[in-house]
């Protein structure tokens, strides 16, 4: 349904739910599909566990986006060698404070500047 030119289809594969063992099936059997499949609204925490150990970087920065993180996700998100998941980590508006300093003394500029303000902003 990712694939349909059908609104509603479409719609179907970002927002409907299934069991974890479908969305178990569907990053097994379609690879190319992980990153849609963390796009989903209603994507269990289960999924997102495996999807944040990916070996694709676009995956699991995609999974730094989720909102609905575990405090054990965030944690191994803001360890991430690549730059991209821990800033987008640190745009991430649940991301706890304890998080947002780890990553502001991040060897990357960039992540360093963005988790500093959003310290700025919590304060």
């Amino acid at each position: 349904m990712r694939t349909s030119d059908l609104p509603d289809e479409y719609s179907i594969a970002a927002e409907d739910e299934a069991p974890t063992t479908v969305w178990f099936d569907v990053i097994s059997r379609f690879p190319e599909m992980r990153e849609w499949v963390v796009h989903n609204k209603t994507v269990p925490v289960e999924i997102l566990e495996v999807l944040a150990r990916d070996d694709s970087a676009s995956v699991r920065a995609t999974v730094a986006d989720k909102r609905k993180l575990s405090s054990e996700l965030f944690d191994l998100l803001a360890r991430d060698d690549d730059e991209l998941v821990r800033l987008r980590l640190a745009y991430n508006k649940k991301a706890p404070m304890h998080v947002l300093e780890q990553l502001s003394v991040d060897a990357s500029p960039l992540v360093r500047t963005t988790a500093m303000k959003r310290l700025r902003r919590t304060a």
